[in-house]
């Protein structure tokens, strides 16, 4: 079985696989993170967020990146929004942290605001968002900024289990965002880590899928006037939220879900956020006070996510994962937004988005049925 690791998009990923597939996937993460960071003025992204014009030619990867992000909003009803870039740097989020220490999580919850629960932006903006494949342009509001880091993590280990599951078992885990295929064998094994001690807070065996966790721990930072910080925007306030939850793991049949609905939750708050996994497949809250909350999940008909997430620990085997926060190797590479598959050619991110389109849409991509944050 084939194990690598490295670092990509300001964190770890690590995949695990019984035979390549023809995928270089160093290559392929070294891309989507070369043409999607929006840390990197010289992405496909940062260029979209530059463009004054209202429809903006976009190659098949940034379109697929985007549709993507898109889905996640449809599926969280808008609490997964991509349109709160601007609000992600107003709170002092403007260059990848994954270098910086963040500060103690206990004293951040000690200076937090009282405690309530996200909302969707009445505005809806994420829906003024087209992608058009038809015309290989994206369409918004000029002036409308997206950020794909709530997505593009669980959408890139989705596109590359399509296509190595198709060889036998993989796992692929992007920063703890995790998809499995070809649930064939021993279930996966995924520890999640608790966010305050850093111990073993709880231990999923499943055979395939997806699974995430997110956490208002992983970017954290102090703010003048002795306040702070993080990444999780509560779309309705265009603030960070604080809600009663400091981590969310989620498990569904897609990394991409699995992402979307552990975010949703998170900023659902303790009691609509414990709905959502409940009626869904499960998963595990962490409250501000440290308390464990496993929740039940509903038995699918299709094998369900394994891996690992915080700790990677993603097969019997475990690996020392560390690393610097962007690959750079792939940084000069010409940016061919068109050009397609070679006999002798490693398969790359754009064609596995080619490839992926003529699948049928993935098991499970439904619109969560959120009941509404309940009031503070």
């Amino acid at each position: 079985m084939l194990d690598d690791s490295f670092p990509t998009m300001g964190t770890i990923a690590r995949v695990v696989r019984d035979a390549d597939g023809r995928v270089d996937v160093a290559a392929v993460f070294a891309e989507v993170d070369r043409r999607l960071s929006r840390f990197d003025p010289c992405s496909d992204l940062s260029r979209l967020n530059a463009d004054p014009r209202e429809c903006v030619p976009a190659g098949p990867l940034l379109r697929a990146a985007v549709d993507a992000a898109l889905r996640a909003a449809q599926l969280s009803a808008g609490l997964v929004d991509p349109t709160v870039l601007g609000a992600v740097l107003r709170a002092g989020y403007r260059e990848s942290r994954a270098h910086i220490r963040a500060p103690s999580l206990p004293r951040a919850l000690d200076s937090a605001p009282p405690r309530r629960p996200g909302r969707p932006d009445p505005a809806a903006r994420w829906r003024t968002v087209e992608v058009d494949d038809g015309a290989g342009v994206i369409r918004r509001p000029p002036g409308l900024q997206l950020d794909l880091g709530g997505s593009v993590k669980g959408w890139v280990a989705d596109l590359l289990v399509t296509r190595l599951e198709r060889h036998g078992r993989c796992a692929v885990d992007c920063g703890g965002d995790v998809r499995v295929g070809g649930g064939r064998g021993t279930p996966w094994q995924v520890q999640v880590l608790h966010p305050l001690t850093g111990d073993v807070a709880h231990t999923i065996h499943l055979p395939a899928g997806g699974v995430a966790t997110s956490g208002i721990d992983a970017r954290l930072w102090a703010c003048p006037g002795s306040h702070f910080a993080h990444h999780l925007i509560d779309p309705a306030s265009g603030s960070p939220a604080w809600t009663g939850l400091i981590a969310v793991t989620a498990i569904a049949p897609t990394a991409l879900e699995a992402e979307a609905l552990a975010k949703a939750a998170l900023l659902s708050g303790p009691a609509a956020g414990g709905q959502l996994l409940r009626a869904h497949h499960g998963g595990v809250l962490v409250h501000d006070d440290g308390t464990v909350d496993p929740v039940d999940r509903r038995r699918l008909k299709l094998g369900l996510a394994a891996g690992h997430l915080r700790n990677r620990r993603i097969g019997p085997a475990d690996a020392s994962l560390h690393g610097p926060d962007q690959v750079t190797a792939q940084r000069g590479q010409t940016d061919d937004a068109v050009h397609r598959p070679h006999p002798d050619r490693a398969v790359d991110a754009v064609d596995l988005v080619e490839s992926r389109r003529k699948l049928p849409p993935p098991f499970g991509q439904h619109r969560f049925p959120l009941r509404g944050p309940a009031s503070p």
